[in-house]
């Protein structure tokens, strides 16, 4: 990414994005040269990836590292073991963690790149076998103290030995080990998110990295948007940030620099730039987008009961994928027909103990009968990947690649008491109103197999205690999202009930792209010829076999892809409810028989950029 900061602006500054980097010992890398931070008052422009449109202009808030409270407590004899390890997965987290950072740097100008990266060198020799990381084993295994524990009793003791040193630059270092004392301590105790409660209105949120359990605790009424140094366009964070409806901007390289809390701050979150400190006819100027963007969107509002038909009289059916309840409302504002996706990991989201039964039931039954008759397609949970829970964390370590690890339907089936309960929730709440339950992360018949025996089984035992539930049970549908899956179609077909593809974690794991790191965002590509084929294999798939099939992944919700979509042969898409209104419009400006020419056009295409301008001519003439 792009950083439109003039260099004096960050020479040898180390951004607060990078303040978990320790120096090292005093004997293991040379000193960096202090930092110069961005003089107060001085206007900065930076670069990143828009993931969210829309402008957002308030005061700053900048989320620091902080202090935690540290538990202290004896660890049984045979606990130490297991606390070694847990403090070895926080270590190795702190490791992959200050990588991330480094490679980021990268794209800061040379010298404040080469003055952050002694930084996070020193970092990563403090968090890879260091006097810190030995002494923390050394003092879980003597004296049987609690990792977060150990950490701040072998700082305290490194402490005491560098301010008993006569060199000034050796006894400053402790700052440094505190540091990374404190991004251990945070890995540990999983403090990855933060309340934002008492903020001033309309406050923009700047930090390293919000994830998805960050962003889930964002009011739209109280922040007006949000910038981080780290993140993708399609992970999980910026389809949250769609879904809220908050402007949003990943990957701002040197976005922490010198920034003081209270500043004025633009995200643009449409051509993903963010203005630190703009100066008045700047400021002027995105006030009147802003006051032009919410024009655009009254105008949109006066197309929520219109029919989604086409020009030539084919009706298409728009849905909402909800992140949060709280999202319902948004849903119904802008005229979803149904809840096509209902993502379930917020019941996870944290939290330390799991859901019960009943807890998910009242949440799910809630959400059906707030649609008032409308279906609600509820989504088991994809709980791993970023999403991972901590309760998870501490059952199964983390693991290595959570993209490719336990997660979604394999985790459900490695732990059947887990989908027994989030089945029971769901068959319950469907006596209530029109349900369908999508399995995530499905990449054979037999696992769509074994769900049904355990959702027979759960019906069962519910109708022997005499509780409600669906009658006939809800259909049960396949979510195709891996290649496997995908390739697979024809056989899936027999054995689900409907398809949703899942256009993100299928473009993703077809290009191998991290659709999260902004260091690889600009190739992920949903219009690659790959992802494509995948895609219409899928859907000619489910319409052989008579069976519904919609696309729920982001480019459902943009209004570019609509033509080649419906082109192929879709009749269901679901999106952000934001979405909803600007894909009516251009729906209804389309004629579907011309659309289905230009998918076919398209899809004899074997080069993404050509695939895009074919598309995009197409969109012109509409």
């Amino acid at each position: 990414m792009k950083n439109d900061t003039p260099p004096s602006a960050l020479n040898a500054a180390a951004p607060a994005a990078v303040q978990a980097a320790a120096a090292p010992p005093p004997v293991q890398a040379p000193a960096a040269p202090v930092a110069a931070l961005p003089a107060a008052g001085q206007s900065r422009s930076l670069r990143g990836l828009g993931v969210s449109p829309g402008v957002a202009i308030g005061p700053a808030h900048v989320v620091e590292s902080g202090a935690v409270a540290i538990p202290e407590y004896a660890i049984p004899p045979d606990g130490v073991e297991a606390e070694v390890l847990r403090f070895n997965e926080a270590a190795a987290k702190a490791r992959r963690q200050i990588k991330k950072l480094k490679s980021k740097a990268l794209v800061l100008p040379d010298s404040a790149s080469e003055e952050i990266g002694f930084l996070l060198d020193a970092h990563l020799s403090m968090v890879t076998n260091s006097r810190l990381t030995r002494g923390v084993e050394r003092r879980i295994k003597e004296e049987r103290l609690n990792a977060e524990a150990a950490i701040q009793a072998e700082i305290a003791t490194i402490a005491q030995t560098f301010a008993g040193m006569d060199d000034a630059y050796l006894a400053a270092r402790i700052a440094d080990i505190r540091e990374v004392g404190r991004r251990l301590t945070r890995n540990l105790l999983k403090h990855e998110y933060r309340a934002f409660s008492t903020l001033p209105p309309g406050s923009i949120i700047l930090a390293e990295e919000l994830t998805p359990a960050d962003t889930a605790l964002l009011d739209p009424k109280a922040v007006g948007g949000f910038a981080t140094v780290l993140g993708g366009a399609e992970g999980h964070t910026a389809i949250l940030a769609r879904s809220l409806g908050l402007p949003a901007v990943l990957g701002a390289a040197g976005l922490l620099a010198g920034v003081r809390n209270g500043v004025t701050v633009i995200v643009d979150g449409v051509q993903g730039r963010v203005l630190i400190d703009p100066p008045p006819e700047v400021l002027e100027d995105y006030r009147a987008r802003r006051a032009a963007r919410e024009r655009e969107r009254e105008q949109l509002k006066s197309l929520r009961k219109l029919p989604a038909v086409t020009r030539d009289g084919t009706a298409i059916t728009l849905m909402a994928n909800l992140e949060l309840p709280r999202d319902l409302d948004h849903a119904l504002e802008n005229g979803a027909q149904g809840v096509g996706l209902l993502r379930t990991e917020f019941l996870f989201m944290n939290r330390d103990q799991l859901p019960d039964e009943d807890e998910q039931y009242g949440v799910l039954r809630a959400i059906v009968e707030g649609m008032g008759g409308r279906p609600v397609t509820a989504r088991t949970m994809d709980v791993g990947g970023e999403k991972l829970a901590g309760w998870m964390a501490g059952r199964y370590g983390e693991p290595a690649n959570p993209a490719l690890g336990l997660r979604a339907i394999r985790l459900g089936l490695r732990e059947p008491k887990l989908l027994e309960t989030q089945l029971a929730a769901m068959l319950r709440a469907g006596a209530h109103g029109p349900l369908r339950i999508l399995l995530p992360m499905i990449t054979s018949v037999s696992e769509v197999q074994k769900v049904r025996e355990i959702l027979g089984q759960v019906a069962r035992r519910l109708r022997r205690r005499g509780v409600a539930i669906a009658d006939p049970l809800p259909p049960v549908g396949v979510m195709v999202e891996v290649p496997g899956a995908a390739l697979a179609a024809d056989a899936l077909a027999y054995a689900a009930d409907f398809f949703s593809i899942g256009t993100n974690d299928l473009t993703q794991y077809t290009l191998a792209i991290d659709r999260a790191d902004e260091q690889v965002a600009t190739l992920y590509d949903p219009l690659h010829p790959a992802v494509l084929r995948l895609i219409q294999f899928t859907i000619e798939a489910a319409l052989r076999s008579r069976i519904p099939v919609s696309v729920c992944g982001e480019i459902a919700g943009d209004a570019r892809y609509a033509p080649l979509l419906l082109g192929l042969g879709v009749r269901e898409l679901s999106m952000s409810p934001p979405s909803v209104p600007t894909v009516k419009k251009r729906i209804r400006s389309l004629d579907l028989m011309e659309a289905s020419r230009r998918a076919r056009v398209i899809m004899d295409q074997s080069d993404s950029g050509r695939i895009a301008t074919l598309l995009d001519d197409f969109n012109a003439i509409i």
